[in-house]
């Protein structure tokens, strides 16, 4: 081994952490095992590396990593044993489990970015952990974002003023992965976003040679990551590209001066660094979902234990002869009592704040049991229900319904109370696991809708223009009264975007805030979500929507689900700007909107029919902390409308419809695209006395908070919902909404209907658009059919 820098009583107080940690990692075992937790993945064999790594690790820095590093949480600070124990049982407090309230599985890591009341917190004045996510290598794409972004704010002078995010960006985001992962192609993706970025990242892999059963010789050509990534090692000083460096994971001195060299050149230069760990051993195997020893053999078990890096430093700490064999054995039962009363702890406060409210139950069902016919059956369901088990919720749920089952027919003041005080805990309860999915849901009351709706207004003499020019003129202003808005995408840079919405804004606002990007989707919403956890407003480009799929996992997993699984603590409020419906193609005028809204609840999803709107829509999301996908018309930015003269105040309320033409016999809900061909379709059933109420949703995520659709219906008493997703798609959802959560049904004077595209994707050419989507002539003859059914006389079919 080298020489080591650090002080003896460094070493020993790193040695120590390190055992209680492996001490966390076996008693969380136990628990799982003996049922008091369902589930168990921990950080054993990966513990001193981790020390090194936060030695390294500054206040301002970034993590982005997965469920082994927990060593490297309580390194920092960020993270104590009694919280760790917390997180294992689930505790839905906030101030016992502030990762998550709960809500993430064991070993997912978090700081809190935002106070109570939602502000942001001083970032630089803390260590940060951005909210991990289970699937593999997800949690590389947002580390593009979180070292770019120092980036940002080093060279773009306008962002110094924004001191809680960065200090002159000498923050250094600190990735970590598994070598299984690695072979995922997110980790490929990020690892050449970051290196062309030039961004201060410092990603680490930890390699225990296995994913789960599978060994590296299955996942990793030639079995050698550092081999693989050799072509990403810059070739000189000033050249592109990242320094490698691999380390044995047992070689305590050698971690700790690869990972300052690394953290020193990646804060003060810029320049990523990948350190590779190796010989990696994980002496409890994957998790407590089964044993290791099922697939790894006697030989390799065996060179685990002799390369397992915690007993390898225990016996570099006595041969520095700084203290006996019996004094470091003392200090190591100290230790072990302390992570078993952390752990007592956590379980007893758990276990009391549930115990509370059982109590209580069993004190109202006592009460009912002496007024019933059933007081048997109750007292011994109260029993059951108090009996020495698992401390759940739901076993109060159950019981109090068997209660009220069995006393059915008995109705007195204790079963109301009972009653009453069920209906506030369940209120309570579901706060609990439900909030903060987006700062605005379809639960709140209408008053609650993000902002107020302001018109576009006209000059006298308003010039009629194509759409790209309003957007181009909007994104314009908008880039000059927000310095924290970047955006990027393919193509939005030099020629300023396919459709020119950004012409002439890279070279007036510089490429730092204008960017061209490679064909990388995963990663450019990665980017965005990793810059908007350090305070920026990023808006990423999606060229069209049809390509979203490939960010679509982790829109849905990471950035969709962000603020809830944080119970608050973390936001990231990305604008992804994409386009879609009508144009030429199989794969340029999707219309998946069904498939997006079912994955990315967390994320507001709107669908302005012209530019105009969609520059409202922006206006509006700039003023909230929420994500948001906007999906603009493909055929809107060539047609032309008047040009406002208040583009920058324009505001489009989140989750609020718009009536576009009233009517009296029929209302058709539509969005997007189809807006133009409905108000057609409409002008043609007027000729043949037919009144058609036409609302544009325009929200699809929430959707029409107010009940306007439904307010609609009740004056028409028929509803079509049209649009261009596959059949029993976004229609099924509005109808759903509309018919279950608005009561619609009660005003349904007829069958609803839905008229969507074809199964198949749209077919390429003019016709194989006009075939696969709804068309004028459709609508007609389907709102004409319901007219019909009424009225045949008034309304016979002339056309069959």
């Amino acid at each position: 081994m080298t020489t080591h820098p650090l002080l003896p009583q460094d070493i020993l107080n790193d040695y120590r952490l390190a055992y209680r940690s492996r001490q966390a990692s076996l008693i969380g075992r136990r628990e799982v095992l003996s049922g008091r937790a369902k589930f168990g993945i921990f950080g054993d064999g990966k513990e001193v590396a981790q020390l090194a790594m936060a030695r390294a690790f500054q206040n301002g820095d970034f993590r982005s990593g997965y469920y082994r590093d927990q060593t490297f949480m309580f390194a920092i600070g960020a993270l104590t044993i009694q919280q760790f124990f917390a997180q294992l049982y689930a505790h839905t407090d906030i101030k016992a489990e502030p990762m998550s309230g709960g809500r993430l599985m064991n070993a997912h890591f978090a700081t809190r970015s935002l106070n109570p009341d939602g502000s942001w917190r001083d970032l630089t004045a803390q260590p940060n952990s951005a909210a991990d996510v289970s699937p593999t290598a997800s949690q590389m794409p947002r580390l593009v974002g979180l070292a770019y972004a120092s980036r940002l704010y080093r060279e773009l002078e306008e962002l110094h003023q924004f001191a809680q995010f960065s200090n002159h960006g000498r923050e250094v985001a600190f990735g970590t992965i598994g070598n299984a992962s690695c072979a995922e192609g997110m980790f490929w993706e990020a690892v050449n976003a970051i290196g062309v970025l030039k961004a201060p990242a410092v990603i680490s892999i930890w390699d225990d040679g296995y994913g789960i059963s599978v060994p590296n010789e299955h996942q990793i050509l030639k079995q050698d990551l550092s081999a693989l990534l050799s072509g990403f090692v810059r070739e000189s000083e000033g050249g592109a590209g990242y320094d490698l460096y691999t380390v044995p994971g047992w070689d305590y001195p050698a971690l700790v001066e690869a990972y300052q060299q690394a953290a020193h050149k990646a804060r003060e230069h810029h320049i990523p660094a990948i350190v590779h760990v190796t010989e990696m051993t994980q002496p409890q195997g994957h998790s407590t979902s089964g044993s290791h020893e099922r697939y790894k053999s006697a030989e390799r078990l065996a060179w685990e234990a002799a390369h397992d890096a915690l007993p390898r430093l225990r016996e570099w700490v006595l041969a520095r002869e700084e203290l006996s064999e019996e004094e470091l054995a003392a200090l190591e039962k100290e230790d072990r009592t302390a992570v078993r009363q952390a752990q007592q702890a956590a379980w007893q406060t758990y276990n009391r704040s549930v115990e509370r409210d059982k109590e209580k139950a069993a004190e109202l069902i006592e009460l009912i049991a002496h007024q019933s016919e059933h007081e048997q059956e109750l007292m011994q369901a109260k029993e059951n229900m108090m009996a020495p088990r698992l401390p759940l919720r739901r076993d109060m749920m159950e019981t109090i319904f068997d209660v009220l089952l069995l006393t059915r027919n008995e109705p007195s003041t204790a079963v109301r109370d009972l009653i009453e005080w069920r209906d506030v805990k369940q209120q309570q309860y579901q706060k609990e696991y439900s909030s903060d999915l987006t700062s605005v849901t379809d639960a709140l009351p209408s008053e609650k809708q993000i902002t107020q709706f302001v018109p576009p207004t006209y000059d006298e003499d308003a010039p009629e223009v194509p759409g790209y020019t309003i957007l181009n003129r909007y994104f314009d202003d908008m880039l000059g009264r927000d310095p924290r808005i970047i955006t990027f995408g393919e193509d939005v840079g030099l020629i300023g975007g396919v459709n020119q919405t950004m012409a002439g804004m890279q070279a007036k606002y510089g490429p730092l805030r204008v960017s061209d990007t490679g064909i990388r989707e995963t990663t450019i919403l990665g980017q965005a979500i990793g810059m908007a956890m350090r305070g920026l407003r990023p808006i990423a480009e999606i060229q069209y929507l049809d390509y979203i799929l490939y960010a679509l996992q982790i829109m849905s997993d990471d950035l969709a689900t962000l603020r809830w699984r944080t119970a608050g603590g973390q936001i990231a409020p990305v604008i992804v700007r994409t386009r879609g419906h009508r144009l030429e193609g199989v794969w340029h005028s999707g219309s998946p909107m069904s498939s997006v809204i079912h994955l990315l609840r967390g994320v507001h999803v709107l669908a302005p029919r012209d530019m105009t709107r969609a520059a409202g829509m922006y206006n509006t999301l700039l003023q909230t902390n929420d994500p948001a996908l906007v999906v603009e018309v493909l055929n809107g930015y060539r047609r032309k409308e008047l040009l406002p003269n208040n583009l920058a105040e324009i505001a489009i309320p989140v989750g609020v419809p718009e009536i576009l033409q009233e009517g009296e016999d029929v209302t058709l809900v539509t969005y997007g695209a189809m807006c133009q061909h409905a108000l057609d379709a409409a002008a043609d059933l007027a000729k043949v006395g037919i009144s058609v109420e036409v609302i544009d949703a325009q929200s699809l995520l929430p959707f029409d908070i107010p009940g306007m659709i439904g307010d609609s219906l009740k004056k028409t008493n028929r509803l079509i919902c049209v649009d261009e997703d596959v059949p029993g798609g976004m229609t099924a959802c509005m109808m759903q909404q509309i018919l279950e959560r608005q009561n619609g049904y009660h005003w349904l004077d007829a069958q609803p209907r839905t008229l969507n595209a074809q199964q198949h994707r749209p077919a390429y050419g003019s016709d194989g658009n006009y075939f696969s989507k709804p068309n004028r002539e459709q609508i007609f003859y389907e709102i004409y059919d319901m007219m019909n059914e009424a009225d045949p006389v008034r309304f016979p079919r002339f056309y069959k």
